[in-house]
């Protein structure tokens, strides 16, 4: 197995292992943890930052399962039920080790892998696609949940979801890109957003939302974000045109009168009880995209909206590799920037899981696992 001039692979590593779905009781970092091997056609990463994003927290506590009608949050739902509680509606194997954010350096290659990629350092695509059939969506998989992800030292993943990455960006900005920017390009592409349109971002704060704003301008479009009283600053200096309180009496409606009418596209991961006003708020042909559902999955629609007003929804979860590819290109010619909200060693996991949860920051968090690349080919 080819490896890196002069290293050796050790035999343990230190990882965050999920034990089952439940309470923050569930996800115990240990030291003894043996470290992966890559099989044919996969690389072996020794991962540098791993970024926090919302699937580690909603399939931790159970919430993909149908049984749970509620927001998130980072208690365990006891209503959730095993067999569906992943994010594809199936069950999970445990323990499992979460993280699909990786940024990292490849330090081996397995039978029939690049070795070129020795020594990259790289991003990784966390959407693991069937070799033989990669455009069917049904066979997809993802990072941290269907096999072993980031929260490691080590990590093996498929040659073709590395991407090696030229840039300044220390390994912790890096690690802020791949879920929520990707997810968040997904959605600007599903929806079709083009220059000169206006673009409602509800929970702009956060990895995706914040990822919204600044992809959404890259397009040339208007941005109206809506954030928590005390992110408002913070979403502006990204790029939004203009932001309201998420706290205002009716903020879908300040949302449009501060555009000054109707919104050509809604890009929403939050849900919940203003879903039907976002509806409301799209201008006739509007296109609704959504990612998530952290105040709530379970909403109204009046189907008159939907039909009368000749509006298109689309979900957004698996996307074409070309989607990853187009964000590292971003990246590379410094077209995007990162907004990293904080960051926690793997060993304060419960620490940053509770503050992801708190929602007080704008952009991701992310963990740090090993030192700085020493390796940026």
């Amino acid at each position: 197995m080819p490896t890196v001039p002069g290293s050796e692979l050790p035999a343990v590593m230190r990882a965050a292992l999920l034990l089952g779905t439940g309470g923050p009781e569930m996800l115990v970092v240990r030291d003894d943890v043996g470290v992966p091997r890559p099989g044919p056609g996969d690389v072996l990463v020794r991962v540098a930052a791993c970024g926090m994003n919302n699937t580690d927290i909603n399939t931790r506590v159970g919430w993909y399962s149908r049984a749970v009608t509620s927001a998130t949050t980072g208690d365990g739902f006891a209503e959730a039920e095993a067999h569906d509680s992943g994010w594809g509606r199936r069950g999970l194997a445990f323990p499992r080790i979460q993280g699909a954010d990786i940024s990292g350096v490849v330090v081996a290659a397995g039978e029939g892998a690049d070795a070129g990629l020795i020594g990259h350092r790289v991003l990784v695509d966390p959407w693991l696609r069937d070799r033989e059939r990669p455009d069917d969506r049904e066979l997809a998989a993802y990072l941290g949940s269907e096999r072993d992800g980031g929260y490691a030292e080590y990590c093996t993943v498929p040659g073709e979801n590395v991407y090696p990455v030229s840039t300044g960006l220390s390994d912790t900005e890096l690690a802020s890109f791949a879920c929520s920017w990707s997810t968040a390009e997904h959605m600007l592409h599903r929806s079709g957003v083009r220059s000169g349109e206006s673009i409602a971002v509800p929970g702009a704060s956060g990895g995706v939302g914040s990822a919204l704003v600044q992809l959404a301008k890259r397009r040339g479009a208007r941005v109206v974000a809506v954030v928590g009283a005390s992110k408002l600053a913070g979403v502006r200096a990204l790029g939004a045109d203009a932001a309201v309180a998420r706290e205002s009496d009716d903020p879908v409606a300040a949302a449009v009168s501060a555009n000054g009418g109707s919104f050509d596209v809604v890009a929403d991961v939050v849900g919940g009880e203003c879903f039907s006003g976002w509806l409301d708020a799209l201008g006739r042909g509007g296109r609704y995209v959504t990612s998530g559902a952290i105040a709530g999955p379970v909403v109204d629609l009046d189907l008159r909206t939907l039909y009368l007003n000749d509006l298109q929804l689309h979900g957004a979860t698996v996307y074409e590799p070309q989607v990853f590819a187009d964000l590292v290109g971003y990246i590379e010619r410094g077209e995007v920037r990162p907004v990293v909200g904080g960051t926690y060693p793997l060993e304060e996991i419960h620490a940053a899981q509770e503050a992801f949860a708190a929602k007080r920051h704008v952009g991701s968090l992310v963990i740090t696992v090993t030192a700085p690349s020493r390796h940026p080919v």
